[in-house]
């Protein structure tokens, strides 16, 4: 890894997280966090700056008096219905006179793969080479060192819109910081909570933020398919809100104590009316009518995406939800129902310095920012630096190959 410390920062509907972690003896290790509210953020897209930018101080601030280092490249999280992910194929022909495959020819088939029918106001975030293939043989992990004449590669590609990244990296600049790339959430959320040999049999990760639900789903190792579903934890909160005609400070509570949960019997409990005054009964079977369809409605999209994109002939070992909407009490059966695969809760794990304050899902897009960034995972996407300076650094990379 290039840096020695690294920072992930998380900009959501609900929470702006900041993550920093240093490379330490035994690895990676979060020695910052800090957390504050989002006002400026709706399903991942900015539509109040000078909030969005305040929240990125107020959190980055926090990390850094915890860390003790003053940060100033950040790895950004990106989500939103602008997102969109494809898998493409490319093939070059290695130039090495010994016919062995180099780092110089695995560098020009994922550029290659690049090459795809994008409109003018969309650029690619990653490019993800899921296998290599050397001379017609399949499934190469690291194809450097291997004797072959051609190379070929399957890429997953995610795309996003350039005017909803823009905004994104302004609040980040003018919050002091700069970008050192953007991360698609789900991909980071799966580097915390996800282990190797789940990728490898088939997974479905289902990230429930705030104001969007993210899905990655992987197979033999890589991800295969990326989405994002514009719903999430506050459309809940919301309907809980207008159902029993209290607050959403009430509304947020109470869903998060008793949620979908309760199974037998009803227990009753207490929530102040709108105007605050009084304050009346209620039923945990009342909260359920409410909660249970929009959870449902939530899962049965996040279903269908998988089912229209993802073949039906790969083995799906299981659903891993995380995220703020992993912790509704009741989900994981529901999630059982609707995707008919064993559902487990995904914390975040394998990162050193991990206290139980956040070793919850909600956090594991902010700490997964950092694992995904020093795992080497991360490639930096075009636009991803600093706007403006990218033409400048595609320009210099131009002239440096054609002088090479």
């Amino acid at each position: 890894m290039k840096h020695e410390t690294v920072c992930g920062l998380d900009i959501g509907t609900t929470k702006t997280c900041a993550v920093v972690a240093v490379e330490g003896p035994n690895g990676l290790e979060i020695v910052g966090f800090g957390e504050a509210p989002s006002l400026g953020m709706r399903k991942g897209v900015v539509v109040d700056l000078e909030a969005t930018i305040k929240s990125i101080e107020a959190a980055t601030e926090k990390a850094e008096r915890m860390a003790g280092v003053h940060v100033s490249e950040v790895f950004v999280g990106i989500t939103g219905e602008h997102i969109r992910s494809t898998n493409n194929r490319a093939v070059v022909a290695t130039i090495s006179e010994d016919r062995e495959v180099g780092s110089a020819d695995v560098r020009r088939v994922v550029e290659a793969s690049k090459i795809i029918n994008l409109p003018a106001d969309r650029q690619i975030i990653h490019a993800l080479p899921r296998f290599f293939t050397v001379d017609g043989q399949e499934g190469v992990e690291d194809p450097v060192g291997m004797a072959g004449g051609r190379l070929e590669v399957d890429t997953h590609i995610v795309t996003g819109g350039t005017t909803f990244i823009t905004n994104v990296l302004k609040c980040v600049h003018r919050a002091g910081l700069e970008s050192a790339g953007l991360v698609f959430e789900p991909l980071a959320s799966s580097a915390a909570t996800l282990v190797p040999e789940e990728k490898q049999v088939g997974v479905v990760l289902l990230d429930i933020g705030g104001g969007t639900s993210d899905i990655a789903v992987y197979s033999l190792g890589s991800a295969i398919y990326t989405a994002t579903v514009p719903v999430g934890g506050n459309i809940l909160t919301n309907d809980v809100s207008l159902g029993l005609k209290t607050s959403l400070a009430e509304a947020e509570e109470v869903k998060k104590q008793f949620g979908a949960g309760i199974e037998d019997g009803a227990q009753t409990f207490t929530v102040r009316t709108l105007d605050g005054r009084t304050s009346k009964e209620l039923t945990t079977q009342q909260l359920k009518a409410i909660v249970v369809p929009r959870v449902l409605e939530t899962l049965r999209m996040a279903k269908q995406k998988i089912v229209e994109n993802v073949p039906r002939d790969l083995v799906l070992g299981e659903v891993v939800l995380t995220g703020g909407g992993a912790l509704l009490p009741g989900i994981a059966p529901i999630a059982e129902d609707v995707f008919g695969l064993p559902v487990r809760i995904g914390t975040p794990s394998g990162i050193g310095g991990l206290t139980d304050a956040i070793t919850m899902p909600q956090f594991s897009t902010a700490i997964g920012l950092v694992m995904f960034a020093a795992n080497g995972e991360y490639e930096p996407s075009e636009g991803a630096r600093r706007g403006a300076g990218s033409l400048f650094a595609k320009i210099r990379k131009w002239l440096v190959e054609l002088w090479n």
